[in-house]
């Protein structure tokens, strides 16, 4: 295909107006090393958390646990290598060495945090919205999970915003004067 098609896709995707509001994505790798203090557990898992309005979905998946868990939650605000306290808990977060946890919580309700993160950030949903809020954009928010040999927590990791389509569309148009130049270094070869 052409440099010109690729130019015009390119314009075409970044020019396309939207008129639905955008969901922001945030996904760690849960590992026992970036727990504070570290640990050796065997155990993995990722977590994928989508914020949409004020709708947070989580999607976590976890294996190899030393011991079933007994909590997780999402914690806020520090940077990573700090511990920070609980702003959502999981409710019915599965008691396992394994498995895979999906919720959606409402962040204009109290219920949706712990009372010490609503206590902490202003004593209302909304201001512990807009902290954890906040938090999740500037990278100060850490998914993890608890057990009884790691009762501080046996795998964590730090929640990173994953690039809107946007970016991903100026990544392209940025791309695609590189990639007509070696396709036609490869056609002369």
């Amino acid at each position: 295909m052409s440099f010109t098609f690729w130019s015009g896709l390119s314009v075409l995707i970044l020019t396309v107006p939207s008129n639905l509001p955008a969901a922001t994505i945030y996904s760690t790798t849960l590992r026992g090393v970036n727990e504070v203090p570290p640990n050796g557990s065997p155990g993995t898992g990722s977590a994928t958390v989508t914020l949409n309005g004020d709708m947070l979905s989580v999607n976590e998946t976890f294996s190899g646990l030393t011991a079933p868990a007994a909590a997780a939650h999402i914690h806020c605000c520090v940077p990573p290598g700090v511990n920070a306290v609980v702003a959502v808990p999981f409710p019915g977060f599965p008691a396992a060495t394994s498995g895979t946890y999906i919720q959606v919580f409402d962040l204009t309700l109290l219920s949706t945090y712990l009372p010490a993160f609503v206590s902490a950030n202003g004593g209302t949903a909304a201001s512990a919205e807009a902290a954890l809020i906040a938090g999740l954009n500037g990278g100060l928010t850490y998914a993890n999970i608890h057990n009884t040999p790691f009762p501080g927590g046996e795998i964590r990791g730090q929640l990173q915003a994953i690039p809107e389509p946007a970016t991903a569309g100026l990544l392209l148009l940025g791309l695609t004067p590189i990639i007509a130049v070696a396709r036609k270094r490869a056609k002369r070869e």
